[in-house]
């Protein structure tokens, strides 16, 4: 019996299909799914687009396992069922991320919350076994007040009334997610779900880092402070919370496991020190010769109010023009409130141990970003022209 548990936990022969795979941490799960020792008998990748560079990634990776490339719409019904027929494993990473309320909300919910409960009937249509669902921390919170927490974790108690309509929108996709456990297949078998919540993502490739360092070159290298010292978060290595997908899918098919996992969810963090927002930028990119802001542009009950004032504006002029303010309520309480979170619970019931540690993950994501910093400057001096 001795031999049978580490061939239990792998993936070998499984056919799998990642939606939002040419997306930050879609690309990052095919690429450990690749990578594993025992190869998985096929993976299609799904997303409404891929670029260049995400094919020519895939391609470089590409061994014993068959990778197909599905390009097309989460919300279209028979391209779903194309895509899940013969599949035992979902991953589905694809959703709007939008934290300013850039997204028309109706495109949002029809996004996160349809295509997902699009996604599960197709499952259940074609008999897949296993379904997760990548989840975000800011389903949980903060809350409106700024309720902090220090090292939750999934039976922290915390009334979490979110007015962020892209936290609403992931809460009842997850929502929909968990009560899917169960649910019986075409053919007679059972789908087990479960979600993880991830922390806020960094690493090479991340379109918030990016977005940020921007703003510190045109800020002549001095990042802006829009959080203070003491709310600390725990970010996550996109790497890790990738590897926690793999560590779940197998952990899925092991019987004894999937028992203690299905309809959950998990808080999946790693080993990043515990920081503020804003001062994991500078921490990433420091040794860089970049600075950072000694503290926020006004005091935080003026930031806030300021924000208030800047959402009236918006809703006054909607009928007129769509005017998008740089902030929000909403944002300054996210981005200002401790909230930390551990992941014992997921380490106890599947195995989950961060990959790669915050040394490496902070080497890898500021090579990245040291790597990108000419052509950014490049481009910003082409825009100001």
């Amino acid at each position: 019996a001795t031999e049978e548990q580490p061939r239990a936990m792998s993936l070998a022969g499984v056919s799998c299909l990642v939606t939002g795979a040419g997306g930050f941490l879609g690309q990052r799960i095919v690429r450990l799914l690749l990578e594993e020792e025992e190869a998985l008998a096929e993976i299609r990748l799904l997303d409404k687009a891929f670029s260049n560079e995400a094919l020519r990634r895939f391609g470089k990776f590409q061994g014993k396992t068959e990778v197909k490339i599905l390009e097309g719409d989460i919300r279209d019904v028979m391209f779903l069922h194309r895509a899940c027929q013969g599949v035992s494993l979902v991953i589905h990473t694809a959703s709007i991320i939008d934290t300013l309320g850039l997204t028309e909300k109706q495109l949002l919910w029809e996004v996160n919350v349809t295509g997902t409960q699009l996604l599960l009937e197709a499952c259940a249509r074609c008999n897949v076994q296993h379904f997760i669902y990548t989840s975000t921390i800011e389903v949980t919170g903060p809350n409106c007040k700024g309720d902090p927490i220090f090292n939750g974790d999934e039976d922290t108690a915390y009334e979490s009334i979110s007015k962020s309509p892209y936290a609403q929108s992931k809460r009842l996709a997850e929502d929909s997610v968990l009560k899917a456990d169960g649910r019986v297949l075409k053919d007679g078998g059972m789908l087990m779900t479960c979600a993880l919540r991830s922390m806020y993502i960094f690493g090479e490739g991340c379109p918030f880092l990016q977005g940020h360092l921007d703003k510190c070159l045109s800020n002549k290298n001095v990042y802006l402070r829009f959080s203070r010292k003491e709310a600390l978060v725990n970010p996550i290595y996109v790497g890790n919370i990738a590897w926690a997908h793999v560590q779940a899918a197998k952990a899925l098919r092991v019987p004894q496991k999937a028992k203690h996992i299905r309809g959950q969810f998990y808080y999946i963090s790693d080993d990043t020190p515990h920081m503020s927002y804003a001062d994991l930028n500078y921490e990433l990119t420091r040794d860089l010769g970049f600075g950072i802001e000694p503290r926020l542009p006004m005091p935080l009950t003026m930031l806030y109010y300021f924000s208030l004032l800047l959402e009236i504006v918006s809703f006054l002029l909607r009928p007129f023009v769509r005017y998008i303010p740089s902030t929000n309520r909403h944002l300054v309480t996210l981005l200002n409130t401790p909230f930390t979170f551990s992941y014992r619970k997921a380490q106890k019931d599947f195995g989950y141990m961060p990959r790669y540690t915050w040394e490496e993950a902070k080497q890898c994501t500021g090579q990245w970003i040291a790597s990108i910093v000419p052509q950014r400057r490049e481009y910003l001096k082409s825009k100001a022209a």
